[in-house]
């Protein structure tokens, strides 16, 4: 066997594929997306991009991914094969950041490593909050770059590092990168790619390399009583097209209802809301119950007879509850439905032939290969729960695998827990691992010799992250389960259909959207680099609550180039000096009206804020739900005349962040008019007092006030303290010690 030979590469460690190594050399000449099927070895093309990036141009290489359990194989990996040359500090050359890092660590620990593995959202938060720069990163990895669309930390990720890096340069990795080519399209804009390097299994350097994998679809007949639960289904959905039919929406028939038609039908309905029909508001209504029951068709077909049944069961709770939405009563108060859920009740057991065929399959596959590792993917977790009772109840071990949960009856698993559970099933401590979509993506599950599909996926990225858990390192077979005649001979269909249009874009249309890459300015001056952070700490600083990273807001606060602090805000999204802001959008003001949690959240804002601020963000805020605009109205009025929150409207988040700047530079500049009395109230501490004292001073806030305290010991010692003492607290510049100085001291003027 011939291996890579690279100095920062661990000797006789690397096998030297020519795909690998031909690719590799290529992405080092230009920002590149590298896309190859999974298991031909994406990570050893980064390993090889990294080594020689790393020994000719130096800085600091990272790597980003999705998940933890992700970043920790790609951690594995490196640790094991990459040398750092000339390394002084070993035990800081390899660095690894999650959401559990502690935030105040993580800039000291960038400074002296060398590689630095992370998920994307981690990185984020460090950048916006200026914690370091990517101006060192001479290598930028993207594990599973079909994500670098839309709102993904990805994106954002990207623009900073072409921004502000002295020598880019972006090594974008994925299996599937969709085949819709205007998203592919979106992924080499947002990259700036100028190179697509790309694989098949059918390519003659790669074939030495690739084990067959037999792929078999297994045609499943519904069962009687589920046929008539179907049939029962399809009369409610027919019923309500009628209903909308009636009321002049073009619908299409029965047979043609698909998610893209049904998003039309919404679309309109939102159109006849925008011009104040009186039956939109019903329509909407009607289109909810349509989504719920079409749903439910999905689950008695692909999913399973108990599966369907809980779902019924769940609607039937949320129309009984206080709560509950007007489609959820709407269908329970149908005869017919109750009729279905009576029938639903009645199986004891689960009827679904794929249920009894698994137990089959497994228990063969077994008995050919003992030390078999076997895979399901099911796209629903009640599904996987109920596949592993199942598998169990048959004398099969099996264990699920599926992500984190908010919900209190499901907490799903944490990403220490994933990691635990693959690492069982490495050691093969239970033969069948029962995935959700959180196992389709890049998990390095060696010799796992069968998946099993519980159903088929139209998603041409899921279906092919799927396949790719099989086959890697010895021959693999691929199983899908399909009930004849429904849905899923439907995904199947259009699954296989978008898998060969990928292939396509990938060899031929993929190219052009290339040429359309515009580009980018040149590298920046490191001195700049390091003037403009500077600038940012001196200037007008917004306190962003963590949480709120996710929002485009604060991306566009970034790109502003704001003085940004991530803090932990008990109430409210932003904190400007004196002024405490929540921001809704439109959907979330209406949804928490109806869920009767914003007046609550509000007057928590008003009693805490020394100038408490709503900004609504967004349009149509009387048509987004079924709410009569007079109930909107009376909570506005309450919201600025009984609580005294002023309130602010913006169309689009890019307008927030443009918004919130302003109010920066305004409280920045301090005007003498603008000073805010305390109000009077009772405090229910002294220490609640003394905040409340020290955060009157102008642009201190109740963030700094703490500071301040927990410094100075006592009102008093903050009051009598010098501007020199008052500017080491982190946080607050020479400015505000000086207009705090000036407060405290000047003599004060009658009249």
């Amino acid at each position: 066997m011939e291996y890579i030979s690279h100095p920062c590469i661990k000797p006789e460690s690397l096998e030297r594929r020519q795909y690998q190594f031909s690719i590799s050399m290529d992405a080092l000449e230009d920002h590149s997306l590298v896309v190859i099927p999974t298991g031909l070895g994406k990570t050893a093309i980064a390993l090889i991009v990294a080594a020689s990036r790393y020994y000719t141009i130096g800085g600091k290489i990272l790597i980003v991914a999705p998940t933890k359990p992700l970043v920790e194989q790609h951690i594995r990996y490196f640790k094991n094969l990459f040398l750092v040359h000339d390394s002084k500090t070993p035990d800081d050359d390899f660095l690894f950041f999650t959401g559990e890092t502690k935030a105040a660590s993580r800039g000291a620990a960038w400074e002296k490593a060398s590689v630095i593995f992370s998920t994307p959202q981690v990185i984020k938060n460090d950048i916006i909050a200026g914690r370091y720069s990517l101006a060192e990163v001479s290598l930028f990895v993207i594990d599973e770059a079909h994500r670098t669309v839309g709102n993904y930390a990805y994106v954002f990720l990207a623009e900073q590092y072409l921004k502000t890096a002295c020598e880019p340069l972006i090594l974008a990795m994925t299996a599937s990168p969709g085949g819709n080519i205007e998203k592919i399209s979106d992924i080499v804009q947002n990259l700036r790619v100028t190179k697509v390097l790309t694989r098949t299994e059918e390519d003659p350097d790669v074939k030495p390399y690739i084990h067959e994998k037999e792929i078999e679809y297994l045609s499943l007949s519904l069962p009687d009583a589920l046929k008539k639960a179907s049939h029962l289904l399809d009369i409610l959905i027919k019923d309500r097209l009628h209903q909308l039919q009636e009321m002049g929406y073009a619908i299409p028939p029965k047979a043609n209802l698909s998610m893209r038609t049904l998003n039309e039908i919404s679309s309109h309905i939102q159109q006849s809301i925008a011009r104040h029909d009186a039956d939109g508001f019903v329509a909407a209504s009607i289109h909810a119950e349509l989504m719920k029951l079409r749903h439910a068709v999905l689950l008695c077909e692909s999913q399973g007879s108990q599966v369907f049944s809980h779902y019924l069961q769940k609607l039937l709770l949320e129309a009984n509850s206080p709560g509950g939405s007007k489609a959820s009563r709407r269908i329970a108060e149908d005869p017919r439905f109750m009729q279905l859920l009576d029938m639903t009740i009645e199986w004891k057991e689960e009827i679904h032939p794929k249920f009894h065929i698994l137990p089959e399959i497994i228990r063969s596959q077994l008995k050919q290969d003992p030390e078999s590792k076997i895979i399901i993917f099911a796209s629903y977790r009640d599904t996987v729960a109920g596949i592993v009772a199942a598998l169990e109840r048959e004398g099969i071990s099996a264990e699920r695998f599926v992500g984190q949960s908010g919900k209190e009856n499901d907490t799903g698993l944490s990403q220490k827990k994933q990691i635990e559970v693959l690492n069982r099933f490495f050691m093969r401590e239970f033969a069948v691992l029962v995935a959700t979509s959180v196992g389709e993506e890049g998990l390095d599950i060696p010799s796992t010799d069968m998946v099993i599909f519980f159903e088929p996926v139209s998603s041409e990225i899921r279906s092919i992250q799927r396949k790719g858990r099989t086959g890697r390192h010895g021959t693999g077979s691929i199983i899908v389960l399909v009930t004849k005649g429904t849905s899923d001979e439907v995904a199947k269909s259009v699954s296989q259909k978008r898998e060969k249009t990928m292939s396509q874009h990938i060899r031929g249309g993929i190219q052009s959207t290339q040429a359309q890459t515009s580009l980018f300015s040149p590298p920046p001056d490191p001195a700049e680099v390091r003037e403009t952070l500077e600038r940012l700490k001196s200037g007008p600083c917004i306190i962003v609550d963590d949480r709120e990273t996710h929002s485009r807001v604060v991306e566009h606060l970034a790109r502003m180039q704001s003085h940004l602090n991530l803090e932990r805000l008990e109430v409210g999204d932003y904190l400007i000096g004196r002024l405490l802001i929540e921001r809704k959008t439109t959907t979330d003001f209406v949804n928490s009206l109806i869920d009767r949690n914003l007046m609550t959240q509000l007057m928590r804002l008003s009693e805490q804020a020394y100038k408490p601020l709503l900004i609504i963000e967004g349009d149509g805020l009387y048509t987004v739900r079924d709410v009569h605009p007079n109930a909107i109205r009376g909570a506005l009025a309450a919201i600025v005349v009984d609580m005294g929150i002023g309130i602010l409207y913006t169309r689009t988040a890019e307008e927030t962040a443009e918004m919130l700047c302003v109010l920066a530079r305004r409280e920045d500049d301090e005007p003498s008019h603008s000073y805010y009395s305390v109000p009077k109230r009772a405090y229910r501490s002294i220490k609640e007092a003394q905040e409340t004292i020290i955060a009157s001073f102008p642009n201190i806030g109740p963030t700094n006030a703490k500071k301040l305290l927990e410094e100075f010991g006592s009102v008093q010692g903050v009051v009598t303290a010098s501007i020199d003492e008052i500017t080491v607290i982190k946080g607050i510049g020479t400015k505000k010690a000086e207009k705090m100085f000036e407060v405290a001291t000047r003599h004060y003027e009658r009249g």
